[in-house]
């Protein structure tokens, strides 16, 4: 019974028909006196804010995750501040393709993944592009599973294989008991947010930086075949597939959920944009200040000393020493609430990405299982080998980088549309610079590719560059199509 109120026709995150207790619930707790009896105001007030806060939060949670552990602890542990420009770099790339993302819901009252079904002309250009989003999808969830894992055995001794099989349960349980109000998954993410933010600003604090050798690092950053695949990692656990997909589907739903009567009016979506843009600029940038304090924490614990720090736990002890046991287990909260809140939003991208694809409801019990079974077994047999988990985190971030394309594209593709749009379609300048952030994102991948073939046979080269060429030819294709 409570599955099929949860999968009524509508949103999948809180959608019921009217009338229903869960209805009333969400408008209790969605829908202050604010967002409607003050929409023809200009000023928002700070409770119609808050009302709306939660779909930037929850997105801006990618940007947050063990997969932004991974890479920023080995940038800073390599090149000490060297690769900060990066970090800054990646953010705001992804902060404009973020605001595009949820603009497009807004707008055009559907999310990405349902727009790229229905403008492609046959099946099989929805089933690539769908299994392309869930391979996508099964990276980031792969990321964020192993921050949990890791912070299970820092934490607590676990070993590593009980550990794995724990952290499965993580999303599961968190959503399970929120399934029946989704503002108290929103709240759960203002807290992980909080404590993430808090725990670095302490850990910065303790470990300190030197100003003018971060100015120097913006001045003469590094960069080369030595260190880009360290700047594709950043860049891919940044601007992460996934959530190009997922904020479309959130701000689509805050939409449908608060609006005055049947038909949502321009006078409606433009306050909902406004909304949108007043949570996103804060949201990104303190996930970019996170991001930047991880790598400098990582740079004064382990550059030059420990350069070739791999492993979680090892980063954890070298800690310990260095900025005392309270800092190391800091740093080692602020990782296992990274990977519980960065899981739920992995697994509500992927319900949304099957959702939108495949045209129809998913039983989301059923697809957090799949999710979760995807991950456990490629980790624990990763574990049982001894392959290092911080090393999986920054592969599958370099594989996130190299995918970025198949939402970026039609994301860039369908916001500069009047026909998709109306009257909030893009400025040339916008579409210009998101244009100009696919191509810089889509060269470095090239690059990394090129070095990474460089030393086997040329014609394999060529071929394996033509084929990445042929992908991003062929995405652009299936939207001018």
């Amino acid at each position: 019974m409570l599955i099929q109120r949860f999968l009524a026709p509508g949103s999948f995150l809180a959608a019921a028909r009217p009338g229903s207790n869960l209805r009333r619930a969400v408008d209790r707790v969605l829908k202050p006196p604010e967002t409607v009896a003050k929409l023809g105001s200009r000023r928002l007030s700070f409770r119609e804010l808050f009302a709306y806060w939660g779909p930037a939060l929850i997105v801006s949670m990618a940007y947050m995750d063990p997969g932004n552990y991974g890479t920023d602890i080995q940038a800073g542990a390599s090149f000490r501040y060297g690769l900060l420009w990066t970090v800054w770099m990646a953010n705001l790339m992804a902060m404009l393709l973020q605001y595009l993302s949820g603009k497009l819901g807004i707008a055009a009252g559907k999310d990405l993944s349902e727009l790229v079904r229905q403008s492609l002309d046959s099946r099989f250009d929805v089933l690539l592009n769908w299994v392309g989003a869930e391979a996508a999808a099964a990276a980031t969830d792969l990321a964020e599973y192993l921050g949990t894992v890791l912070a299970l055995n820092i934490l607590f001794k676990i070993p590593l294989l009980y550990a794995s099989i724990f952290g499965a349960a993580d999303v599961l349980i968190l959503l399970a008991l929120t399934s029946r109000r989704f503002r108290a998954l929103e709240y759960f993410f203002i807290l992980s947010v909080s404590i993430i933010s808090f725990g670095f600003l302490y850990d910065v604090m303790i470990a300190g930086f030197e100003l003018p050798q971060i100015a120097q690092s913006f001045v003469s950053p590094s960069f080369g075949s030595d260190s880009i695949f360290l700047v594709v990692g950043i860049i891919g656990a940044t601007v992460m597939p996934h959530a190009l997909y997922v904020h479309s589907t959130l701000t689509r739903n805050k939409l449908l959920e608060s609006k005055a009567g049947p038909e949502i009016t321009v006078e409606e979506k433009k306050r909902h944009l406004k909304l949108h843009t007043y949570e996103s600029i804060p949201a990104f940038l303190i996930a970019g200040m996170v991001n930047a304090a991880i790598l400098i924490v990582s740079a004064v614990a382990f550059n030059p000393k420990f350069r070739n720090v791999t492993a979680a736990d090892q980063a954890y002890q070298i800690m310990v020493p260095i900025f005392g046991s309270l800092a190391a287990i800091v740093f080692a909260v602020t990782l296992l609430f990274s990977g519980l809140a960065s899981s739920a939003t992995g697994t509500l991208a992927g319900q949304s990405i099957m959702e939108g694809m495949l045209g129809r409801k998913i039983n989301k019990n059923l697809r957090r299982i799949v999710t979760r079974v995807v991950n456990v077994f490629p980790t624990t047999i990763a574990i049982l080998l001894g392959i290092d988990p911080l090393s999986l985190l920054v592969y599958s971030q370099v594989l996130l980088s190299l995918m970025i394309a198949l939402p970026m594209i039609p994301l860039i593709f369908f916001t500069a549309r009047k026909e998709v749009m109306g009257q909030f379609v893009n400025r040339g300048l916008t579409t210009t610079l998101a244009v100009l952030i696919g191509t810089i994102i889509v060269g470095l991948n090239a690059y990394l590719i090129y070095i990474l073939t460089a030393p086997v046979n040329v014609f394999l080269q060529a071929l394996i560059l033509g084929g990445y060429a042929v992908y991003h030819i062929y995405l652009v294709y299936a939207m001018l199509r």
